[in-house]
């Protein structure tokens, strides 16, 4: 069986030979051209072209006029464009052009898209942390509604507002240990304004050691879902003794708004020069 199978290419290759020798040469088709429907700067290919420019050469000025080589394209320029007008429209807009300060003797510690608000009160460091990635809530409400007469377009649009999670560590002096709890903006009460409700809530509660800069997953960690109220009311209590209120939670989504548009900005800015870099 084996040897049979060997045999059937080698009988193949003599019969196609044999084809070769009886059939003529056949020019060769050429492929039809097709229109491209976008331009793709140095990679501009043309049916029937005999050599083909290296993507890898230098071909001299780009197509734009800015007299570089490298891959620049009508749809780069338009896009640098356009990001300068974004700009300018950000900047028009921005409502703090430096950071927002935090009432109660906060510290404040900003890392790029992480923030950290430091408090020490009578032997205890309340630490605050968060960060504005994904901090933008998704817009509510349904269809989009039609602008009124009179009234532009962007004069609807609502005010984006940055509610990020935030950790609240508090550790006492001479302990181990740390007590963390880890908060959150629920949806429902963001823009509430009844005096009575908390604007935030504990999602989370645990203990971790101190100094430890990566919290360990196998330390008991309390879900609030299930939680007796009477418990989480006095861990609510907890936390305004120490500056973490309404007032503290008010004043940390316009800290994380004004921050989070403000590396918005950076990031435009920063998507602008790497189109256009040469």
């Amino acid at each position: 069986m084996f040897q049979l199978l060997r045999c059937v290419p080698r009988v193949l290759g003599t019969a196609v030979a044999g084809l070769r020798t009886a059939a003529p040469s056949l020019p060769l088709l050429q492929p039809a051209s097709r229109p491209c429907a976008r331009t793709f700067g140095l990679l501009s290919v043309r049916a029937g072209s005999v050599q083909l420019p290296g993507l890898l050469k230098p071909r001299g000025p780009c197509a734009c006029g800015c007299g570089c080589s490298g891959l620049h394209t009508e749809g780069d320029k338009a896009f640098v464009d356009f990001l300068s007008d974004e700009i300018k429209e950000e900047k028009k807009i921005q409502k703090y052009k430096s950071l927002p300060k935090m009432s109660g003797g906060w510290e404040l510690e900003v890392n790029g898209t992480e923030a950290k608000l430091v408090r020490k009160v009578a032997g205890e460091k309340i630490t605050v942390t968060f960060n504005i990635n994904n901090s933008i809530p998704p817009a509510f409400g349904g269809e989009e509604e039609e602008p009124s007469q009179g009234q532009k377009a962007e004069e609807q649009e609502p005010e984006l507002t940055s509610t990020p999670n935030f950790v609240v560590e508090v550790t006492k002096d001479g302990s181990s240990k740390a007590l963390v709890l880890d908060c959150h903006y629920p949806e429902d009460e963001i823009g509430q304004e009844d005096d009575q409700s908390d604007i935030f809530s504990i999602k989370e509660v645990s203990f971790q050691a101190t100094g430890e800069s990566d919290w360990k997953d196998t330390n008991y960690t309390l879900n609030t879902d299930s939680l007796d109220w009477g418990l989480y009311d006095h861990l609510m209590d907890f936390l305004a003794d120490r500056g973490v209120d309404n007032t503290f939670a008010d004043e940390l989504v316009e800290l994380s708004t004004a921050l989070e548009h403000q590396e918005y900005i950076s990031f435009l800015e920063d998507l602008k020069g790497f189109v256009k870099s040469q």
